[in-house]
């Protein structure tokens, strides 16, 4: 294992939502938090060094994005994900749902219908909740211990009248890749309606092999014109504090429109820090996440064995993300009741399966991005606090 990665870094009072939120959000400081997306490891050295460089120059102006920082983007698009994109494709944002939130309002109207896939991630039903569109779910199946799209379903709601998609891929919390037959059935039925694909992609470059991230607009030229492509080195990098991303949009028409709409926000540009990190993750990171990839894969290969054996819990194991998702449905509790279990028994703080919607009753997410000795602490509370229950109802 890499040195940087065992280290525990103290990070309570820095302002951590993860860490200085439990006692608000778990009713106890001695909760271990293991659930928003972010990871206790330090960013590469050198976005650090970088970052440190550009505080030490002490004026913070105005920020431009300019070519050298289009060229980190474009390469590491082609490096990672074999995805040749134009300069020209690109729009910059403070974070991917910001742009989600743009492309809902540029490509659809108040009362259109949009799509997702659930259970996941909770913002994508504010999106189109609070701009008043109508929210249409298309469930995936859970089928032998890994999730799956329903087709027909998907087909019979675009049939209604479906305007936009929008893919979670990598698949949070589900932690899905889907594969290039997945994601041509979509585009294929996406083009037949004439759907927008509105894809968060942000997971792309946490992946465990054999599996193989594919960005959806990189497999067709007809459906570019019909898709907005959203990623960022956040995830990857563990910046998300310093809110940089990019969206990719072919389309010169709905780009423009993206852009205006982004000015009517007031939005104009990215921060200088947020720049400066993105140049030094996608120039100098590679090493970094090869290092970083190996020790989410320990850290997940010591959850699954550790509770893979259980006939209380299953763990649906992810095939991108540092995030698990966990069924506790044979424990036959409420979720009222499973997550005081946990908070109050195994006193760890987990995503609650029901904020992303009615399909996560009775299931939980997990964060291993982490150092290994926590994680292992998190999962002996966890397997503590089953084995007493078995004993209590004995």
């Amino acid at each position: 294992m890499n040195q940087q990665f065992e280290q525990i870094i103290d990070r309570k009072n820095t302002r951590a939502a993860k860490w200085d939120l439990v006692k608000q959000l778990y009713g106890s400081e001695d909760v271990l938090p293991m659930w928003v997306a972010d990871m206790d490891f330090q960013a590469p050295e050198a976005v650090t060094s970088a970052l440190s460089k550009r505080a030490e120059h002490g004026i913070f102006g105005y920020t431009m994005t300019d070519k050298e920082i289009n060229k980190a983007v474009t390469d590491w698009l082609s490096y990672k994900h074999e995805w040749e994109i134009h300069n020209s494709w690109l729009l910059y944002s403070p974070g991917v749902i910001t742009t989600l939130h743009m492309a809902i309002q540029t490509l659809t109207e108040k009362g259109d219908k949009v799509m997702i896939q659930t259970p996941v991630y909770p913002p994508f039903y504010q999106i189109v909740n609070i701009h008043e569109r109508q929210l249409v779910k298309n469930q995936l199946q859970l089928v032998d211990g890994k999730y799956e799209i329903d087709f027909e379903d998907m087909e019979n709601q675009f049939k209604k009248g479906v305007k936009a998609f929008i893919l979670c891929n990598p698949h949070n919390p589900v932690g899905r890749v889907w594969t290039r037959t997945e994601l041509e059935k979509m585009i294929s039925l996406c083009l037949k309606y004439n759907v927008y694909i509105l894809a968060d992609e942000i997971h792309a470059d946490l992946v465990y092999e054999p599996n193989k991230h594919i960005p959806i607009a990189s497999l067709n030229d007809a459906v570019l014109q019909q898709s907005v492509t959203c990623m960022s080195p956040t995830k990857t990098f563990n910046l998300a504090g310093l809110q940089v991303s990019y969206a990719v949009i072919p389309n010169k028409e709905i780009r423009k429109s993206m852009e205006e709409r982004f000015h009517m926000q007031g939005i104009h540009g990215l921060n200088t820090m947020g720049i400066v990190a993105l140049e030094a993750a996608y120039n100098e990171g590679k090493q970094w996440l090869t290092n970083l990839s190996e020790q989410l894969k320990v850290n997940l290969d010591y959850v699954t064995s550790s509770l893979e054996q259980r006939d209380d819990i299953s763990v649906i194991k992810p095939e991108g993300t540092y995030l698990v998702w966990l069924d506790f449905r044979a424990l036959n509790l409420s979720q009222d009741e499973l997550r005081k279990f946990l908070q109050e028994k195994a006193k760890i703080g987990l995503n609650d399966g029901i904020t992303f919607g009615d399909e996560g009753t009775g299931f939980m997410r997990i964060n291993i991005a982490t150092p290994l000795e926590l994680v292992k602490e998190g999962i002996q509370r966890l397997i503590a606090a089953l084995d007493e229950r078995k004993k209590e109802e004995e």
